[in-house]
């Protein structure tokens, strides 16, 4: 497949460019910094320009089978400022002008459901998260209402705590919902999840909760 990343410099964007060029497909990285992509490789173009600049983003995007996006808050003023729903409006807008339709995004597992099941000490845990963080939820549920509301064919991954650990292929997803007693998931293996998708056409236009 003709893929486009964005947030290519990112912990889950480098995993993604790193995995699809394993898989042997043909890998476009959006970055504004090219020196802070640490992936080479024959099938790798790298594209260098303005995230929030949707005409800047057209011609990385033609001619492409899916987009993955990795984009969002590395910080607590990232997310104040909105920066995952900011910087998804130019891609989606890119998208549409260029006639591709297939994208996956990460999100984060409080943004969807509860899931079934859940104890009293998983609840508390979540409510204290959800509190220090909630700026960072609450940009990405504007996100996700904005994918809702546009025509194209999104996935949004959500998994909780993201780790450095290494790949293992081995995680549960809920295609709707959230995985009972997920605390964690290395960003490995959520841009595992997210490739995985593109191919699944039970996740188009869904949320799909994604933990060990």
């Amino acid at each position: 497949m003709k893929l486009t990343v964005f947030g290519a410099t990112g912990g889950i964007g480098q995993e993604i460019v790193r995995q699809a060029l394993g898989a042997g497909h043909e890998v476009t990285a959006v970055v504004r910094d090219p020196a802070r992509l640490a992936v080479a490789g024959e099938r790798l173009v790298v594209h260098r320009a303005d995230l929030g600049d949707a005409e800047a983003l057209r011609p990385a995007v033609a001619g492409r089978d899916a987009v993955l996006s990795g984009l969002g808050a590395r910080s607590r003023a990232d997310a104040a400022g909105g920066i995952a729903a900011r910087l998804t409006r130019p891609v989606l807008a890119a998208m549409e002008a260029e006639g591709v339709r297939r994208l996956v995004v990460v999100s984060a597992a409080p943004v969807g459901p509860a899931a079934a099941g859940e104890g009293l000490l998983d609840k508390a845990v979540l409510a204290v998260v959800g509190s220090v963080l909630k700026d960072v939820y609450a940009d990405l549920r504007v996100m996700e209402s904005e994918l809702a509301a546009g025509a194209a064919d999104w996935t949004s991954v959500r998994p909780p705590r993201l780790t450095n650990g290494p790949l293992t292929g081995r995680y549960r997803t809920v295609v709707g919902g959230t995985p009972p007693r997920g605390r964690t998931l290395a960003r490995a293996d959520a841009a595992h999840a997210m490739l995985a998708a593109l191919d699944d056409p039970s996740t188009v236009r869904q949320g799909v909760g994604v933990a060990y």
